[in-house]
């Protein structure tokens, strides 16, 4: 169980230094929610699933499961709000980015 955990806190820190990069380069709001949302809930799924096979007890692996599963629900919601929220306000598309007519959210 140890090298399991160890490769899922590698794969942890990969995504979330992946999204750090993507809120670093990327050009626009929209671009630096997706890259951050999706790599850094996978990074703290991943590092937060090392830990529950790292050995804790069952009163704490527990609990890392309960706040597992608020992050998988929380940090997508949050950026779909934010998104949303960034877009009634007008921020605008980074340069060169087309939208369909049909695919205009709101």
């Amino acid at each position: 169980m140890l090298v399991a955990s160890k490769l899922l806190l590698l794969g942890g820190l990969f995504f979330s230094f992946t999204a750090t990069l993507g809120l670093l380069r990327l050009p626009d709001v929209y671009n630096r929610l997706h890259a951050t949302t999706k790599c850094d809930t996978l990074g703290a799924g991943l590092i937060l699933l090392a830990l529950i096979l790292s050995g804790r007890p069952p009163e704490q692996a527990v609990k890392l499961v309960v706040i597992l599963i608020f992050l998988w629900l929380a940090n997508p919601t949050a950026a779909h709000i934010l998104a949303r929220a960034a877009w009634a306000a007008g921020t605008p598309l980074a340069r060169g980015t087309e939208l369909p007519k049909e695919e205009r959210p709101c």
